[in-house]
């Protein structure tokens, strides 16, 4: 039995778009790492602003899984950070790229990682970006490797993403501000 898929459901050529993205979201990963290296020890380490160590004591795991919670020192946390510098490397690098499962094992232990310092960040890393990092970077893992074209439904979720970062920052606008209310 044929069945008439519509044209804009088909699967296209979207090697182009699968390039750009992994790069892009890879390219952000590597920044939130380096990030990580920089400010989370001052803000977030065992003499920070907001220590990790006590967080972890007072909050159960299930509310907050983080690698931390089993490891709540410097020493982890730049180990963590330094790592995941190195494996977004390798993802905007395009050395990761070779291989399927390597990609995906690189984005999957990407995740754990930011997961583990957004969890454990408190009011540092609670912004909607992080969030948004973290499902961008889910949805990267089954993009796939170079030479296949990257895969409709993840192409969509992608679309998706945008569409509610988009619709949100205008909702942001028309409720915020009367400079935004008056269009002015």
């Amino acid at each position: 039995m044929n069945v008439n898929i519509p044209t804009w459901l088909q699967p296209g050529d979207y090697w182009l778009a699968r390039l750009a993205l992994e790069k892009a979201v890879g390219t952000l990963f590597l920044i939130a790492f380096l990030n990580a290296v920089n400010q989370f020890r001052p803000l977030l380490g065992e003499r920070g602003l907001m220590p990790v160590p006590p967080f972890v004591r007072h909050v159960p795991f299930r509310e907050s899984p983080s690698l931390f919670f089993f490891f709540p020192r410097d020493r982890a946390f730049a180990i963590c950070a330094w790592i995941g510098v190195a494996l977004s490397a390798l993802i905007v690098s395009g050395f990761a790229d070779r291989y399927s499962w390597l990609l995906l094992a690189i984005w999957a232990v990407l995740w754990v990682l930011y997961l583990s310092f957004v969890n454990v960040g408190q009011i540092f890393y609670g912004f909607g970006w992080e969030s948004i990092l973290l499902e961008a970077g889910a949805y990267s893992a089954f993009l796939g490797a170079s030479g296949t074209n990257g895969q409709v439904a993840v192409m969509w979720l992608f679309r998706w993403l945008l569409f509610r970062v988009m619709f949100g920052a205008g909702l942001i606008k028309l409720r915020g501000d009367s400079c935004w209310r008056d269009l002015t």
